[in-house]
């Protein structure tokens, strides 16, 4: 195993060396190595192979089995580097409970981080969801020192044992990178020199991250007058040079984001397709799409574009990773170097790029490594005993199988308890807004992205806190907007994106549901008093028909206050019209915890009360041909209950290899 003998940090634009010991002699020209660089990337806090919401072991997802194919990589390969992408310390109850219920003291350290100080990860970058819990949280389980208002460390805590680097987030107070904006690591290697000769040698690596700047919206109540953000691009062609100049043989560019070639923004979510694009960028690392690339056959947008090489793994020649999500692939970058005298340089013909999946069969998969759970056996437990805790009863199903075709189980108890908190704090602090209607708004969070585990799924019976965690997956605080009756249809003609539009004449099977567009974005009324129609056979924008309210047309003028959550009303999803202009609510209490308290005062909840009132459908329409969607196989009875009667299950697999069925609605009536 190749090992990390020093690296470079630049800290407020200042380089600080770190343990210097002897490095190996300069290399001769024409020597070669093979660097093998790792990712993982959107782990989002899976530290084992355990649903935490469904109380039980899932062998789909985890650290503990990447830290399979990540020992075997070390096996395979004589030089490696194992980096992080971000998205690393939120996504499961875990999480929630490290950050939110019993804090950590500065001395321990997160545990997510534990795992990958233990697997020597040499570097990660910062994803969007890092800052979810706050700043003086990320500033303390990153063991930082950040200059930013509000955020009060005497000193510095436990953290990562690696550097961690951001280059485009920056203090509003300093101006200066609220992170290091990149690392150089000296790695050291085994190498053939010219004649074939094994020798020991020291590549440079620089590894530089990047955030999407829509962190800004996303997060604004953590992050307005606090942080501010530049464009990746920008950021790269400021620091990538410095680099260089510095002594960096390679540079790896470690950005959260994905493919975007729409015209270049500052603001760009998806901009690394720009970023292969700046010079001296040798290998990129993505994530927060959620995909997997290279894939020769994937039908995904952003890896279909100009200059993009879905089968070989290159973006504009740059050899280019995305491991997926949750673990559930180790990327695998191989570089072969050969050394021109002065630094050594990437041979592209000879690099490759992979993708490893712990998956080994239709049910299989590779060993987890027990060493992981060792580790973190205290906080996994402690979970458990506190996603158990009691709120009420159910005497229905609450699932979201079925949500993109108007199933509202899942969805309907969060609006009402979103719309119950609106009323009583407008009655006790906003009378001005006395006399307006109070909706709310939601979206089912968990669609199968990452296969049939992934949605919502309570079961009837007792409600405890891991179930509130399953309906409401986001540590979102409840904020309310002012908007008008035409800013309303358009927020739901927005939501109504989530569907292809669909040709009546067509009589090959049509696709229903875009997977383009994420199902966090399908935002979706539930209230007796709203009736609308999405007609899937016109184009986006076009979509919402005989939208009413209390039996009366919508008018464009009419106004109403809807509930939503911070992301949303600040931007999240570019929703026509909220951009945090229109917030009048910005609660500081999370619409999880608003919709545990609906619960617990309920006591109990049935599908009369708390899953019958579905405000759309879809506007009826004839088709020549079935119109088909994906959900988790077996599952047609639970549409049924829901009154979902014409949908049927036509194919136990949907051909996608994500063990996935293949269902078809009846769109006539």
């Amino acid at each position: 195993m190749a090992t990390t003998l020093r690296y470079q940090i630049c800290i407020a634009f200042a380089p600080v060396l770190l343990s210097v010991p002897a490095l190996a002699a300069k290399p001769a020209a024409g020597s070669t190595a093979t660097l093998a660089v790792l990712e993982t990337t959107d782990l989002h806090s899976n530290l084992v192979g355990y649903d935490y919401y469904k109380l039980a072991p899932e062998a789909s997802h985890g650290l503990d089995r990447t830290a399979t194919l990540i020992h075997q990589a070390r096996k395979e390969f004589p030089n490696t580097l194992l980096l992080d992408n971000g998205d690393t310390i939120q996504g499961t109850a875990l999480a929630d409970y490290q950050a939110q219920v019993k804090a950590l003291r500065c001395d321990q350290t997160l545990g997510i981080y534990k795992i990958m100080n233990a697997l020597k990860y040499d570097g990660a970058g910062i994803g969007n969801h890092e800052f979810n819990y706050g700043l003086a949280f990320l500033n303390q389980v990153t063991g930082s020192r950040f200059q930013v208002a509000g955020v009060e460390q005497p000193k510095r805590c436990a953290g990562p044992a690696f550097p961690t680097v951001l280059a485009n987030v920056y203090s509003a107070k300093t101006k200066k990178p609220l992170f290091s904006p990149y690392a150089i690591i000296d790695k050291q290697v085994a190498a053939l020199d010219a004649k074939g000769r094994p020798v020991k040698a020291t590549v440079r690596v620089g590894i530089i991250g990047f955030a999407p700047p829509t962190i800004m919206e996303w997060d604004k109540r953590w992050l307005e007058g606090r942080v501010y953000t530049s464009g990746v691009r920008e950021a790269a062609q400021k620091y990538v040079p410095e680099m260089r100049r510095k002594g960096a043989d390679l540079v790896v560019a470690i950005s959260h984001g994905g493919l975007d070639d729409s015209p270049y923004t500052p603001t760009m979510e998806n901009a690394n397709w720009y970023l292969a694009q700046v010079p001296g960028i040798d290998a990129m690392l993505l994530g927060h799409s959620h995909q997997l690339f290279p894939a020769a056959d994937s039908t995904v947008a952003q890896f279909n574009l100009p200059g993009v090489d879905k089968a070989r793994g290159l973006v504009h020649g740059v050899p280019t990773v995305m491991a997926n999500l949750w673990g559930k692939h180790l990327g695998v970058v191989k570089l072969h170097l050969k050394h021109d005298g002065k630094r050594w340089r990437v041979e592209q013909d000879k690099t490759r790029v992979e993708a490893r999946a712990t998956q080994t069969g239709a049910k299989t998969y590779v060993e987890a490594d027990p060493a992981v759970m060792a580790l973190v056996q205290e906080e996994h437990e402690a979970t458990i005993r506190y996603v158990k805790t009691p709120v009420g009863r159910t005497d229905f199903r609450m699932s979201s199988y079925f949500a993109d075709v108007g199933e509202i189980s899942a969805l309907q108890v969060i609006n009402q308890a979103q719309t119950e908190y609106v009323q009583k704090y407008v009655a006790a602090n906003l009378p001005q807004y006395k006399d307006l209607p109070v909706l709310s708004v939601t979206a089912p969070f968990k669609s199968g992205v990452a296969g049939p585990a992934d949605y919502t799924d309570v079961k009837a019976g007792d409600l405890a806190l891991n179930n509130a965690a399953d309906l409401y997956l986001y540590p979102n605080a409840l904020y309310a907007v002012k908007v008008n009756g035409a800013q309303f249809k358009a927020w739901l003609e927005k939501a109504a994106q989530r569907f292809h539009t669909i040709d009546p004449g067509k009589a090959e099977p049509q696709a229903l549901v875009n997977l383009a567009v994420p199902s966090y974005n399908f935002d979706t009324v539930t209230s007796p008093d709203v009736s609308y129609e999405i007609d899937v056979t016109r184009a986006p924008g076009e979509r919402i028909r005989k939208l009413s309210w209390r039996g009366k047309p919508v008018v464009p003028e009419q106004e109403f206050l809807v509930a939503t959550n911070n992301y949303r009303a600040s931007g999240g999803g570019h929703f026509p019209g909220l951009d945090g202009s229109k917030t009048v609510i910005a609660s500081p209490d999370n619409n999880r915890d608003v919709m545990i308290a609906y619960v617990r005062a309920a006591k109990g909840l049935t599908r009369a009360a708390n899953a019958s009132a579905r405000s759309w459908r879809f506007a009826p329409v004839k088709t020549a041909g079935p119109v088909v969607f994906s959900s988790a196989p077996g599952m047609v009875e639970l549409a049924h209950a829901a009154g979902l009667h014409k949908v049927s299950q036509i194919a136990a697999d949907d051909g996608r290899g994500k063990r996935m069925a293949l269902y078809a609605i009846d769109l006539s009536q």
